[in-house]
């Protein structure tokens, strides 16, 4: 057939440009070291950043849901979906970032898409950083509403937008909380500033800031004290919180109007039982644990120094993020590949991901890696990168 023949077409091309890639299939679950084809692998890109995925709470509450409400909850939201273990969890997220209310999505992904399309219309404008995340880039593309994109954390630019934007009913604001290609963080205080200037949203992804940023990882909202000042906040349970899943906190109003019309959220299925209960145990070892976000720091700080004193380009890394910039694609997917043969797994990501010129392994440092951990990941991505010039 004539389609199969040009995705073939494609593939080779990808293959030429060294940006093909095959799905790693791992042989344990999600851990800092994890089982590939038999081999022992340290693990530096996972989301895991707690290490809540084997959590001893979590576990039993997956197994106790399983037992109380069965495997799957059955429905939409809307019909016989919403169990009182949803509603509990949306409570909990409510009360953890100091929101009137959540609402939980099935992924991280159907939450931007789900609220940025609910949200717009056709007499609104969204204002996007031009390195959000494609979910929210997704999210914007299924509205009416006009768009305008700013240069990356650009306030000047930011501001002659509102300016120019003022005859729109809506103006919104929206902005990744922790960028996950540089691990930057987006300067929330003079984006809040703006917008109340010029009487605009502003809309917040926390996907990457949920669980590492603020007191007991509440988010960049409460990283940067802007609590009631920011409007609609995004989070996911899909990364540190060791589940899956995301959540929109904000007004009681916007919940109730979010329920009637993103299309995610009344179109899918709810989050299973087990997950639910996963994500609601989460939470609260969350507000019992904040050694957990102290260690992440702890362990991102001292590795991301050491990574610059080798002569490493870390980029703008501010986070557990941690990019070592490699530059060409081919050659960013060899150094990855290379890791790999000595015992340590770090993505490439390469264009259209980020600029053609911008190839980088992405490492994420999480809370649960030891000095051993770390000591033997320096070491090999020094011995590596001399090979590869990049020190």
């Amino acid at each position: 057939m004539s389609y199969l023949t040009d995705l073939a077409t494609d593939i080779e091309k990808l293959k030429q440009d060294g940006r093909y890639r095959q799905i790693k299939v791992w042989e344990s679950g999600s851990d800092t070291w994890m089982h590939l084809k038999g081999r022992r692998i340290l693990q530096l890109s996972s989301n895991n950043y707690l290490g809540l995925t084997h959590h001893p709470k979590l576990k039993e509450a997956a197994i106790a849901a399983i037992e109380k409400y069965g495997v799957g909850s059955g429905s939409v939201r809307t019909i016989t979906g919403t169990l009182d273990i949803h509603d509990e969890l949306e409570m909990e997220l409510a009360s953890f970032k100091g929101t009137e209310a959540a609402l939980v999505f099935q992924s991280g992904f159907t939450t931007n898409q789900g609220a940025l399309s609910a949200i717009l219309g056709a007499d609104d404008v969204v204002i996007s950083d031009e390195l959000n995340h494609a979910s929210i880039i997704d999210g914007i593309r299924l509205t009416k509403a006009s768009r305008k994109i700013f240069a990356h954390k650009d306030m000047n630019q930011l501001e002659a937008v509102l300016k120019e934007t003022q005859h729109h009913r809506k103006r919104v604001i929206v902005t990744d909380g922790v960028f996950s290609m540089d691990g930057d963080i987006a300067p929330l205080p003079d984006i809040v500033h703006l917008a109340e200037t010029y009487d605009a949203i502003v809309y917040v992804d926390d996907a990457h800031a949920s669980g590492v940023l603020g007191k007991n990882g509440k988010g960049s909202t409460d990283h940067f004290g802007l609590h009631g000042r920011v409007h609609i906040q995004i989070g996911t349970l899909s990364k540190a919180i060791g589940a899956v899943g995301g959540y929109v906190a904000g007004a009681q109003l916007l919940k109730d109007y979010m329920i009637h019309t993103a299309r995610p959220f009344l179109f899918s299925t709810s989050q299973t039982p087990a997950v639910a209960a996963t994500c609601l145990a989460a939470i609260r070892v969350l507000k019992e644990s904040p050694d957990l976000v102290a260690k992440l720091w702890d362990n991102a700080n001292g590795f991301r120094a050491s990574l610059q004193r080798l002569g490493f380009d870390t980029g703008a890394s501010e986070t557990p993020i941690i990019p070592i910039i490699v530059g060409d694609p081919a050659q960013t997917m060899r150094f990855s590949d290379r890791l790999l043969e000595e015992g340590i797994f770090a993505q490439g990501i390469v264009y259209p991901t980020v600029a053609m010129d911008k190839g980088r392994v992405r490492l994420i440092v999480t809370a649960q890696h030891t000095e051993a951990d770390l000591a033997f990941a320096l070491a090999t991505l020094e011995k590596v990168g001399r090979e590869f010039g990049l020190i």
